[in-house]
């Protein structure tokens, strides 16, 4: 958990950074713009420079929201393993029932991943106590469910990690945009009280910031809710396999503890 603290810690100082670079050199280049004042955008990105001090933010949340996603399908994929999950767990549960320990344990070895991890935890443990003729096989048997459940409460947190900070950036986002969306228009009604020829192009600035604020608010939190729910269903198909996968396992376990015990 404090590896991820100061990974966040840096996506945020990271994408700030940036955010300002690409706001003040790319969208704030002259070349976007009709007039040194910059106040006469000629494109989209000029019009984007145009949103005001806000723009910055929204492009950060922005940043943010991309490199959480990179961080959550390169997580996932690491997650799953070197190869297909219901392959591993049929091969495991051959071995089992051949009664080669090890050979499931150097499975989980070479498979990796989550599932394969939280298998690895319960046969190891399985194979320490099988000799160990001062516990019943029931006491065994619990020993390893505790043994899987410690694994897969290790495990868990590493698939949710940064979930939070998507459903976060889904809730600021628009908010965000909302305020320089209000700025915004404060800057247009404010033009309208004032006299003179400036009140026209002050007018359409203030507009020109407001909707483009409200735009880049929403379009963070459409990308970030939509990532949100696609990982938060991966993981309860995560949860789900890893759920059914210690289920297997120690009902598989269990035959092998009721085979020792009928042969001491």
């Amino acid at each position: 958990m404090k590896k991820n603290s100061v990974f966040v810690s840096i996506v945020i100082v990271a994408a700030f950074i940036a955010a300002v670079i690409i706001y003040s050199v790319i969208f704030g280049a002259s070349s976007h713009f009709s007039d040194a004042g910059k106040e006469h955008p000629k494109d989209v990105m000029g019009i984007i420079y145009t949103g005001g001090i806000i723009v910055p933010l929204l492009l950060m949340l922005t940043i943010m929201v991309f490199t959480f996603i990179i961080e959550r399908f390169f997580s996932l994929s690491k997650a799953k393993g070197s190869g297909d999950i219901n392959k591993f767990l049929h091969n495991v549960e051959t071995r089992l029932n051949e009664g080669n320990i090890d050979a499931a344990i150097d499975l989980c070895s070479k498979q990796r991943g989550t599932v394969a991890n939280i298998v690895r935890a319960g046969l190891e443990r399985f194979k320490e106590l099988r000799n160990e003729n001062r516990l019943e096989a029931e006491l065994k048997l619990a020993e390893v469910k505790r043994t899987i459940e410690e694994a897969t409460m290790i495990e868990t947190p590493l698939l949710e990690r940064n979930l939070i900070g998507l459903s976060t950036i889904a809730s600021i986002s628009t908010m965000v945009g909302l305020l320089g969306t209000v700025l915004g228009m404060i800057r247009s009604f404010r033009a309208l009280g004032e006299a003179g020829a400036a009140s026209a192009t002050q007018l359409s600035i203030g507009i020109s910031e407001a909707l483009v604020n409200t735009a880049f608010g929403i379009f963070g939190a459409i990308i970030a809710i939509v990532f949100y729910n696609f990982f938060t269903n991966k993981v309860d198909a995560f949860v789900y396999t890893i759920d059914e996968a210690a289920l297997n396992l120690v009902e598989t376990l269990n035959t092998r503890f009721l085979a020792v015990k009928a042969t001491a």
